[in-house]
């Protein structure tokens, strides 16, 4: 009976933080690529991070383009929250661990934003590829970045756009090493629902 509210326990940690800590990630990722901050959804991700940003931001400020309060939220937010599923579980804390695992643990998450960002944009340009939907401008705006850079290299294909391709191959050899070093570090059982 212990396992089960134990399972019940991990689901709703990794539920709550893990949802809030994919918004405050988000608010990082937008300004990072510029995103247009009067969009709907960007108006969301403001008023959800800005109660527990703005006191941050105060304290430590943004280094160029990088929002360092926002990954400093981030961090101690992965952080209450793996500490939490390791005491659920009736695990040990070593302090400098928990900081690894929590820092590998957004590399993950934000792997997997820009991998389901991806994921939607292709099957939005097969779809309906004129949508003026907020939240497909708001994935363009993400994906800009780290896309661009691509389109750059590639020769022209003649309007066929596959810089997603080597982007899903970077992402997947990306996850892998990080993979590897969540292994390196002994990722307790209780983090494991953050992957």
């Amino acid at each position: 009976m212990d396992s089960l509210f134990s399972e019940i326990g991990l689901m709703f940690i990794n539920l709550f933080f893990g949802l809030y800590l994919l918004i405050v990630l988000l608010r990082f990722l937008f300004q990072l690529a510029r995103a247009d901050f009067y969009n709907p959804i960007s108006q969301f991700v403001l008023k959800a991070t800005n109660p527990l940003l703005m006191p941050i931001r105060k304290v430590i400020p943004s280094i160029g383009s990088i929002d360092t309060s926002s990954l400093v939220l981030a961090l101690a937010v992965q952080m209450v929250g793996a500490l939490l599923a390791i005491l659920l579980v009736g695990g040990g804390v070593d302090p400098i661990k928990l900081l690894i695992w929590s820092g590998l643990l957004i590399l993950n998450l934000i792997l997997q934003i820009y991998f389901f960002c991806l994921i939607i944009t292709v099957i939005v340009s097969w779809i309906a590829p004129q949508s003026q939907n907020p939240a497909i401008a708001l994935i363009h705006q993400l994906l800009a970045p780290v896309t661009n850079p691509i389109r750059k290299i590639l020769p022209d294909m003649g309007g066929i756009d596959i810089s997603p391709i080597f982007l899903f191959f970077a992402i997947m050899v990306l996850k892998k090493v990080l993979y590897s070093f969540m292994g390196a570090t002994y990722l307790p059982q209780a983090l494991a629902m953050f992957v």
